[in-house]
């Protein structure tokens, strides 16, 4: 079956990876998660935490699979579309991803970190379609907030309020 929208591509992606982003999307600061200004929207780091849980935490390399690795920065990716859908309404709004940073708590010797990002961009791609279309950094650092393993931060456009 050929799922038609954005949202409903959202919703198999969830189901798909095991969990639910229906949900508060928590946060663990002084900080909005989200902000629209004029048809751009910023998505602050999205760790991979699902409900109270962070679902991958360690270091790449070490202590987590490249595949554990790249389940985080999905996790990650779809905290962002969630977050995106409720500001703009439907995920069918969103007409670009300009930009996406892909933070991968890195061991020594791990150097796939741009493997573990393709995750999230190919996410991205299955659920916005050619839209989903972005720049990318992938970088890797010696600790993340929670220790969590993936970190990723977005720029959205959106159709114009009104």
């Amino acid at each position: 079956m050929k799922l038609d929208t954005r949202d409903q591509r959202f919703q198999q992606a969830a189901a798909d990876l095991g969990y639910s982003f229906d949900g508060e999307i928590k946060v663990g600061g002084n900080y909005a998660p989200v902000v629209r200004d004029g048809e751009l929207v910023y998505v602050s780091g999205q760790i991979p935490r699902v409900g109270d849980e962070v679902v991958v935490v360690g270091a790449a390399g070490v202590d987590v699979s490249l595949e554990q690795a790249r389940l985080a920065a999905r996790v990650g990716a779809m905290r962002a579309l969630a977050l995106v859908s409720r500001v703009a309404g439907s995920l069918s709004d969103v007409v670009a991803v300009p930009r996406m940073t892909v933070f991968v708590r890195s061991g020594p010797s791990f150097t796939q970190q741009s493997e573990v990002a393709d995750a999230a961009s190919d996410l991205l791609a299955e659920v916005l379609g050619p839209v989903g279309v972005h720049t990318r950094t992938s970088v890797g650092v010696a600790q993340l907030p929670k220790g969590a393993t993936v970190e990723i931060d977005f720029i959205f456009r959106i159709k114009p309020a009104g």
